[in-house]
């Protein structure tokens, strides 16, 4: 639970005042590739909102007098996703109409004495968990089929393996409400490349029936021109045939 009792009439710090991170170290790539994966297919699926922010690896400030905690990724939505050229130095509450992120994501760190193995969750935790604030009290959400619906966005956050960035592995992938997973613009790009290349195929092979068609047209007026030299040349008249 974060604290937001604060003073907020009183003059508040602004991003360039405040870290934009606490400069720790992440514990393996997989916590930049993840979010940034996530961030990429927003991009896409909401390409015509300008309603939402996805930051990766940013400060988030919610009480100028408590430090900001930098998670490995979150999601505001109802704030301007175009704040200028300059973009975003860190998440400051007081800055984005008091708009608290919807979500947040944490790629748990698989090292020795990492977040879940101080609790003892190592060996018995869930691929994918997704905690929702009920009550004042965070409940583990029920997932199918390695995805969890997300009413509140209308997307469904869930992991497969695929390939990304040249490597193949399990991902973190949005959903839509009936589990068909958003496509990354590689693959968009290759299905669109494979359906080209299909249509491609397929007009050649009509070219070429059609130019088998042409030729069965061809040989058969050959071969009925050739029948009716014959008949004359026996003294039969072939249009009275």
């Amino acid at each position: 639970m974060v604290n937001l009792t604060y003073n907020k009439n009183r003059p508040l710090p602004s991003a360039e005042e405040l870290p934009s991170s606490d400069e720790t170290p992440v514990d393996n790539q997989l916590q930049n590739d993840l979010p940034n994966l996530l961030l990429n297919l927003l991009a896409l699926i909401w390409s015509g909102r300008d309603d939402w922010y996805f930051g990766v690896d940013m400060a988030v400030y919610y009480n100028p007098d408590e430090p900001a905690f930098v998670p490995d990724g979150f999601l505001a939505v109802g704030v301007n996703h175009d704040t200028g050229e300059r973009g975003r130095l860190s998440y400051i509450l007081w800055g984005e109409k008091y708009i608290l992120p919807i979500l947040f994501l944490e790629v748990i760190s698989e090292k020795y004495n990492s977040e879940y193995g101080r609790r003892g969750r190592f060996k018995n935790r869930q691929r994918l968990e997704v905690y929702k604030l009920i009550s004042g009290k965070y409940q583990l959400l029920e997932s199918e089929n390695n995805r969890v619906w997300l009413p509140e966005i209308g997307l469904a956050l869930g992991y497969e393996k695929g390939e990304h960035i040249a490597w193949y592995r399990e991902w973190l992938y949005w959903y839509d409400q009936s589990g068909n997973r958003y496509l990354t613009a590689e693959e968009r790009a290759m299905n669109a490349e494979a359906i080209a290349a299909q249509e491609r195929l397929a007009k050649q092979e009509a070219e070429a029936i059609a130019a088998q068609e042409r030729l069965a047209k061809q040989e058969a007026e050959q071969k009925a021109i050739r029948l009716a030299e014959r008949l004359r040349a026996l003294g039969i008249n072939p249009d009275e045939v």
